[in-house]
């Protein structure tokens, strides 16, 4: 899948913050297991909610605003929210209905996507690698908590073969694919800044001990300081690292824009205690820019143009945890959301996402 790719916007140099970065993730990935995930009755209500709109009975999570497809992710996410709500039946239907029906033939990984009204609902085998790690996180965490070490094999299974198919060495990164096939290129890698789930890796790593996860994360890292695009130096949706010079430019095949994957990454920052990272800071600048009347739901990284209209109350909701708000105004007003002021999918899952991150 040949990417032609934008001139680059920055070059990656070894810098001096990379040991300090590979320490803090050391520290992050041996630490001891998650704190317990409550379920005080507000939680708990909202997974209702949840539920009600967005769950069918059988345990597959609907994407509302995207014609009604599943994906790895929405079940990862589904698992989690189940987890926190202290929901074992819950959990335990979106997971045999993910293993049942996305699971991969020859590894655990999964199917990216669920098409229901499709001839071969599952007509793509590739996986989406945060998908995968949100599944095998929440099935780590709910092995420990309800002691179930069936969850615990699966999740160390698929802890496994996440290093073992997503871990490519490009230049001088480790990066994280995006998916099994696809994205690795002659001249580099595409990346998903999204696609890493900070707070996850250290269940991962006490799962599968291994040192790949350090140098993952210290590495993903490393280049959301560099993914600087635009105006604001926004993290993008997608880009490629070059393979020889480390530079990060934007693909040609997709939208260049801070949109509906990058703004997971401030989500996934904060929810590791990883605030003080330059591109959450840029990010929070971008949101609270008082040249915005009502906070725009993406930004177009080569003209600076932004959307014509708000933010969705999920991603008000992620600007609430990253501390982007002002006294007053649009951010202020809408960041308490919940799911029941979410128009689809999507933005009721960031909101559930970001009450589960502030716990």
């Amino acid at each position: 899948m040949p990417i032609p790719s934008q001139p680059s916007a920055s070059v990656i140099g070894p810098g001096p913050s990379r040991r300090g970065i590979l320490t803090g993730l050391a520290a992050l990935a041996v630490a001891g297991p998650a704190r317990a995930m409550e379920a005080p009755a507000a939680f708990r209500t909202e997974w209702f909610r949840f539920q009600s709109r967005f769950l069918v009975p059988e345990g597959r999570v609907i994407d509302t605003g995207n014609g009604g497809v599943s994906h790895s992710e929405g079940q990862g996410w589904g698992l989690l929210f189940a987890l926190a709500a202290d929901d074992q039946p819950g959990f335990e239907r979106i997971f045999d209905w993910t293993r049942r029906v996305l699971r991969r033939p020859g590894d655990n990984l999964h199917a990216w996507r669920f098409r229901p009204d499709a001839a071969l609902p599952v007509d793509d085998p590739n996986n989406a690698t945060d998908g995968d790690l949100c599944i095998a996180w929440a099935l780590l965490e709910a092995g420990a908590r309800w002691s179930r070490p069936d969850y615990t094999l699966v999740g160390t299974a698929i802890a496994r073969d996440i290093l073992r198919l997503l871990v490519r060495r490009v230049g001088a990164y480790s990066v994280l694919l995006p998916g099994a096939q696809g994205f690795e290129l002659a001249n580099g890698a595409v990346i998903n800044p999204s696609y890493y789930v900070f707070p996850a890796f250290g269940a991962l790593a006490r799962a599968v001990p291994d040192p790949a996860w350090v140098r993952v994360a210290a590495d993903g890292l490393v280049l959301l300081r560099a993914c600087r695009f635009g105006r604001w130096g926004l993290p993008p949706d997608w880009a490629v690292l070059g393979r020889t010079d480390g530079g990060l430019t934007l693909p040609a095949n997709w939208p260049p824009r801070f949109s509906f994957d990058a703004v997971r990454v401030p989500l996934y920052l904060s929810w590791a205690g990883l605030g003080g990272e330059p591109a959450l800071e840029r990010v929070r600048n971008f949101w609270t820019d008082p040249a915005h009347l009502a906070m725009p739901a993406w930004a177009d990284l080569t003209t600076d143009a932004v959307a014509p209209y708000a933010a969705s109350p999920g991603v008000m909701a992620v600007a609430r945890l990253a501390g982007a708000q002002r006294p007053a105004g649009p951010v202020a007003q809408r960041a308490a959301s919940s799911v029941g002021d979410a128009p689809d999918y999507y933005s009721a899952a960031l909101s559930m996402l970001a009450r589960m991150a502030s716990r």
